[in-house]
């Protein structure tokens, strides 16, 4: 399974801190070459988290590119989404997977050498590690994990791929595919003055996944 090196996360609280709406921002860093997309809007209720996912959606078909839901199967399976992204206080992967169309992707959030082995037998698609580096975007309760955690990720799951995330530079991003990762996930990093030509500038960097 084959990941865009790039995993391009809008995250609604990040990008109205920048100046910038959720649709809007995802249409710039689709325009920049950005193929996988995250969706996550925890403030938004249920029915303005499905509106934009649907116009996302939409957006993102236009050009080929793929959007994940953040948290919300519900969500992913009302808008045609791609699939959804788990966290280990969401619902269980198992319980998701009965309630999605075939094909639909889930990931699934880890940062511990134990969660990454539990993920081992678990119907999901990739799995994330993270917070790789400090990260003030988003508190998950734990202390930055390191590049050794995505090397470990990546020999347990020969066949997935790792997905990096947290504190994620175009700087460090080389060294973390280095590490074992097929994808790095990036939020803040992204929110320049020009989010379109970040995202180029990501591509640049990343080169094209290896097949």
């Amino acid at each position: 399974m084959s990941f865009p090196r790039l995993y391009a996360i809008v995250d609604e609280r990040t990008a109205a801190r920048h100046g910038w709406g959720v649709c809007d921002l995802a249409r710039a860093y689709l325009e920049g070459g950005a193929r996988l997309l995250q969706l996550r809007a925890s403030d938004a209720t249920s029915g303005e988290f499905l509106a934009l996912c649907d116009e996302i959606v939409a957006a993102a078909a236009a050009v080929g590119a793929s959007v994940i839901v953040n948290d919300r199967a519900d969500i992913a399976l009302l808008a045609g989404a791609a699939g959804v992204h788990l966290g280990q206080s969401d619902l269980p992967p198992e319980a998701v997977r009965k309630h999605l169309p075939t094909g639909a992707l889930i990931g699934l959030s880890s940062h511990t050498r134990q969660q990454v082995a539990d993920s081992i037998e678990a119907p999901i698609d990739y799995v994330a590690v993270g917070p790789v580096y400090p990260t003030s975007t988003k508190d998950t309760g734990y202390a930055p994990v390191g590049l050794e955690l995505v090397s470990y990720a990546a020999r347990l799951h020969p066949r997935r791929p790792i997905v990096a995330i947290g504190g994620i530079t175009a700087e460090r991003a080389t060294a973390v595919i280095q590490a074992g990762a097929a994808t790095v996930a990036v939020v803040s990093d992204l929110l320049s003055d020009d989010p379109t030509r970040a995202v180029a500038d990501y591509l640049s960097v990343l080169g094209a996944p290896e097949k």
